[in-house]
């Protein structure tokens, strides 16, 4: 591990943020002296971001956390052209109503991670339709196009893979590393932006604002990259039965999930994952950190129950985050229930593999089936071998997926 003089690089080092920079010792040089701003930018492409995005979003924390400043970069204008990084096809287009609808579900979540105000180390949320919008063609071209080479464009790995794959990359898409671009120069000159960070995924166009700025205004701005964040077997982060792990606990239906479902999904942590996750997403101690990771066997659940709450505090409060806890805690223990678990209401009855995807433990009615034949389903405690099976639902009853996921079914 490379050794650093500045808070920043040692913080995002040390926990495990960093993949690639672009000049590490000019970036320590610089965060060692004076305050940083930098940024990263999230497109409004739904409604709620989801854990995906975790990782970026505690990047900005852990800059505040080093003494530094935090810009949240709106795409209100990217978010019009889509961005076609490792995409096998188009975007489809969204309209200015549902960009600014995603816009305000995206940025409710930023105020839990992060202090906003008008300090020099405070957290600003800009949009770049603020700039983008106003943008005239032919003297953008003359301004900003000139210093871009298609032939360097086109060896991106995201242009390469559509291209390899003969799958059409439109005009639209292809302006978007351009675009992204000239949003780092903007934020340079309007708020004095010298870092941009993201994920790895995002290194071309990163570099392209990099070199864009030193081109256009002869600035030195820097960027930082985090690894891409896979579990253990090598699986993407955060994709489950129900979907993706959205941010928001309350939207539009399917881009939210409830805080005892998000506590969940990280309790269901790999062993493996445990301690890598602890660094990226709490602000435990690191020699706490190294502790719960060295626990073996039935112990290792305590650190995952620990990681589930540290992550659910840090996104929806320390009392939704305790609330979960003691819910999956009653639940697992003593076979009680709790107002957190997932529930479904019936109208006073339901099939039992209808109930498995209503609640989220199956992704269809094939799966569910699997997993009665296996023996996996339980109805308040009792083994369940009927897929044909209709339950009444008079009061609440329990449906149990393997001893760890349990909802509710209401009347």
């Amino acid at each position: 591990m490379a050794t650093y003089s500045s808070n920043l690089l040692r913080l995002l080092s040390e926990r495990g943020y960093i993949h690639q920079t672009t000049d590490a010792e000019g970036l320590d040089a610089l965060a060692s002296k004076e305050v940083v701003t930098g940024y990263i930018g999230f497109d409004a492409t739904a409604p709620s971001l989801h854990v995906g995005s975790l990782v970026q979003i505690m990047m900005l924390r852990r800059l505040q956390q080093a003494g530094h400043r935090p810009i949240v970069l709106m795409g209100g204008g990217t978010s019009k052209v889509g961005d076609p990084s490792f995409k096998s096809e188009e975007r489809k287009l969204l309209g200015e109503e549902d960009i600014a609808a995603n816009i305000a579900g995206i940025s409710q979540v930023f105020a839990r991670f992060l202090a906003f105000g008008d300090g020099p180390t405070d957290a600003v949320l800009v949009d770049n339709s603020d700039w983008l919008d106003k943008l005239e063609y032919l003297p953008f071209l003359r301004e900003v196009g000139r210093h871009f080479s298609v032939n360097r464009m086109l060896t991106f790995d995201s242009v390469q893979l559509r291209l390899e794959r003969e799958q059409s990359l439109s005009f639209l898409e292809f302006n978007y590393m351009i675009m992204q671009a000239y949003d780092f120069l903007e934020l340079s000159r309007r708020n004095g932006c010298r870092l941009q960070m993201g994920g790895s995924d995002q290194w071309g166009n990163i570099v392209n604002g990099v070199e864009l700025c030193r081109r256009a205004d002869g600035t030195e701005v820097f960027a930082v990259t985090t690894p891409l964040i896979t579990t253990a077997d090598g699986g993407k982060m955060g994709k489950t039965a129900k979907g993706a792990v959205w941010l928001n606990s309350e939207g539009p239906e399917g881009y939210s999930l409830s805080p005892y479902d998000y506590w969940q999904f990280w309790r269901n942590a790999a062993d493996a994952d445990v301690g890598r996750f602890l660094r990226l997403f709490t602000d435990l101690p690191l020699d706490e950190i190294a502790r719960l990771e060295a626990l073996e066997g039935a112990e290792i659940n305590g650190a995952k129950v620990v990681l589930a709450t540290e992550a659910t505090a840090l996104l929806h409060g320390r009392e939704a985050a305790d609330a979960a806890a003691a819910t999956a805690a009653s639940t697992f223990a003593g076979g009680g229930s709790g107002e957190a678990l997932p529930q479904v209401s019936t109208g006073g009855e339901i099939g039992v593999l209808a109930a498995l995807v209503a609640l989220g433990f199956c992704a269809s009615n094939g799966e569910a089936k699997r997993k009665v034949a296996e023996g996996a389903v339980k109805l308040d405690g009792e083994p369940v071998s009927d897929i044909s099976l209709v339950v009444p639902v008079s009061s609440e009853r329990k449906l149990s997926l393997g001893k760890k996921r349990h909802g509710l079914l209401l009347p």
